[in-house]
């Protein structure tokens, strides 16, 4: 073999564990590790294959020094390496751009770790494009990299610092005191970019069961109770009114984003469609519910009294309140890095007997899936004593 050379159409970026080698002609990313990147940067058409072999054999286990040789027959044959030398350095480091559209394509083929490492790089060749510290986050979050994100993040905010839900994630990554509840702001924006395409998320790709769960025991909890006066708190699209639906009378659905209300309009179920805050709602309002539903709307609260209390208030005295909260192993919540609160099971009884209601049903189970994890839910009735 004369001289190899980095094929001069393969695009190259530094990782922290070696390089990541892209071949456009190709569309494949290949990974290299310390020694492939330290073969890659030799073989640079000045070297042949003995002068490569013999500056690389120090670094290798006695009796290994095969394993250069093999190493770049197997890079020939994947197209990253030519077995003559063409003109040295005429191969190229991918820019920002191009890294960043590589993570994207990476992140939506399951390949999120890769992801990671080229937008990390995309990131330090532009630093100042806030978008590439965003993406850069969001990949680090999803791998449970804390300190990763909360660099990122931080990067970010340095950028773009009026950012809600930024600023709200950040709180958790810091293991700063958290606030009461999720900032109105920061859940009108979330929902603002979440709406276009939620049910997709929630019901395709989360596989979220929430509302399924709910119908079934609430259904099993009211028997064959129709013609209801139902309150359906973070209405959302409307997954758990529709399905509610046949048993209401009448329909009511509150929610703080404007675009998710308009997807609520959308179904034509609903007889009134508030935008409004749930607890200032539920503080001022003076109309009595048979049934009032809450699918993953409580997870925006820390202590529950502040929510179950009020909605409690508004129950008729065979009333039913019918929620999901996400499982938590700290008493009696916590804010987690999802920047949801998680709740104790002991937390929710206890607010429950606060609010002069008794646990008719009670379930732990499947909620729905996140980052390929499955996240457990509370499924919550009470009703009246």
């Amino acid at each position: 073999m004369q001289n190899p050379t980095l094929n001069p159409s393969i695009l190259l970026s530094p990782v922290e564990d070696g390089y990541v080698a892209y071949d456009p002609a190709a569309d494949q990313l290949h990974h290299l590790n310390p020694l492939a990147a330290l073969i890659a940067e030799l073989c640079d058409g000045t070297r042949d294959l003995d002068q490569i072999r013999e500056l690389v054999a120090p670094l290798l286990p006695a009796g290994s020094a095969g394993e250069v040789e093999r190493l770049i027959e197997d890079a020939v044959k994947a197209g990253l390496f030519t077995p003559s030398a063409v003109s040295p350095g005429t191969y190229r480091e991918m820019s920002a751009d191009e890294l960043a559209a590589l993570a994207a394509r990476l992140r939506d083929n399951g390949k999120t770790r890769t992801a990671f490492l080229c937008q990390r790089r995309a990131a330090e060749l532009d630093a100042a494009d806030p978008k590439k510290w965003s993406f850069l986050g969001d990949l680090a979050h999803i791998l449970g990299r804390r300190d990763d994100a909360r660099m990122a993040y931080g990067k970010y905010l340095e950028l773009r610092p009026d950012n809600a839900e930024v600023q709200h994630l950040m709180v958790a990554l810091r293991d700063g005191p958290p606030p009461s509840r999720v900032p109105d702001d920061c859940i009108q924006q979330l929902y603002r970019r979440f709406s276009s395409f939620y049910e997709h998320n929630v019901c395709d790709e989360l596989q979220y069961e929430g509302p399924e769960r709910i119908q079934a025991m609430v259904e099993s909890a009211i028997g064959g109770r129709d013609h209801l006066a139902l309150l359906d708190l973070g209405c959302g699209s409307g997954l758990a009114g529709m399905r509610l639906k046949p048993r209401a009378s009448s329909l009511v659905g509150v929610d703080l984003s404007p675009e998710m209300i308009e997807l609520a309009r959308a179904r034509n179920i609903y007889d009134r469609l508030d935008v409004a805050e749930i607890t200032e709602w539920t503080g001022r309002m003076r109309e009595r519910f048979d049934l009032i539903v809450a699918c993953d709307c409580f997870i925006y609260f820390g202590d529950l009294g502040q929510v179950v209390i009020p909605a409690a208030r508004l129950l008729q005295p065979d009333g039913t309140l019918a929620f999901t909260v996400e499982k938590g192993e700290r008493y009696p919540f916590a804010l987690s890095d999802s920047g949801r609160y998680t709740h104790h099971p002991s937390h929710v009884r206890e607010v429950a007997g606060a609010a002069g209601l008794r646990v008719a049903r009670f379930e732990e189970a499947f909620l729905r899936m996140e980052y390929g994890v499955e996240v457990t839910g509370l499924f919550v009735i009470l009703q009246t004593e």
